[in-house]
């Protein structure tokens, strides 16, 4: 297999109370990547084109929602990564994670209803020039299932008017907000573009037999990304693009194909039974 054709590596990160990890794996898998499970204890990520946290309650949300995970040792590879350009995507749990890590800008608040929300939702795509929203298309609406009882993302007036500016708010929901989010964000990415966190589980929407398959536009944009990471052509970064966003390509119709990851006990990682009480955000 020559090395254009070979799968891109995406690393899914399992913390303790994780419960969408091996959804994301297979979902990667679905899109054409190489999912590589990984434990959260793991100093060192291996050979690998970009990184996952899933959605979850890691270490129970016991504190507050990935207050704890976000100094697994494993994170301090994903910071480095990210500190090199590598791509980052959080979904979910793994979205206030990287919040909580200093990664991405705001903070995850309970939802204002203060309850646990779990429907599908509509979204607006802000912009289709971020390596995981590439197969999208400007203003595009997606539907993607939430679940999650921490979903309100919270910036100060100050905070909200610099992303606006800098174009880092990427996902909105659209009509439906579920949590009471500031602006109706959804997704937002980092000043550099190859951080991205988002409250929609897009892993619970690649195939039209689950009710939507608009969630594979975001992992495939994401898989396009590392493949082309991997063939030494970095994805389009944000932070050069105030108000002149680099091309991209048309969005490219997406069809589901059987995922070749293989399944079983020797697949995933051994780790502790996940705390499964659905409290807070997943």
């Amino acid at each position: 297999m020559t090395l254009r054709n070979r799968s891109p590596r995406i690393a899914v990160v399992t913390f303790p109370g994780s419960q969408d990890d091996r959804d994301a794996v297979w979902a990667l898998g679905s899109v054409g990547a190489d999912a590589v499970p990984v434990w959260h204890a793991e100093h060192e990520l291996p050979e690998v084109d970009a990184v996952v946290l899933p959605g979850g309650f890691s270490y129970g949300d016991y504190l507050r929602s990935g207050a704890i995970a976000r100094f697994s040792p494993a994170m301090e590879a994903v910071a480095k990564l990210a500190a090199d350009g590598g791509l980052v995507l959080g979904i979910c749990n793994g979205f206030q994670i990287l919040c909580e890590a200093g990664l991405l800008p705001g903070a995850l608040r309970p939802n204002v209803s203060l309850e646990f929300v779990c429907r599908d939702v509509p979204l607006r795509v802000e912009r289709t020039d971020t390596p995981f929203t590439s197969r999208c298309t400007p203003g595009q609406r997606l539907t993607i299932p939430v679940k999650h009882g921490d979903g309100c993302w919270y910036a100060d007036e100050e905070l909200l008017a610099e992303l606006e500016e800098s174009r880092q708010i990427v996902l909105r929901y659209d009509g439906d907000n579920p949590n009471g989010s500031v602006a109706g964000v959804a997704g937002v990415v980092n000043a550099d573009g190859n951080v991205m966190g988002l409250m929609p589980h897009p892993e619970h929407a690649v195939d039209p037999l689950l009710g939507s398959p608009d969630g594979a536009l975001i992992l495939a944009s994401l898989v396009d990304a590392a493949r082309e990471r991997r063939l030494g052509a970095r994805p389009a970064r944000l932070g050069a693009a105030r108000g002149r966003a680099p091309a991209v390509s048309p969005a490219r119709a997406w069809r589901p194909r059987r995922s070749s990851m293989r399944t079983g006990p020797s697949s995933r990682p051994r780790r502790p039974r996940a705390a499964g009480r659905e409290r807070r955000s997943a």
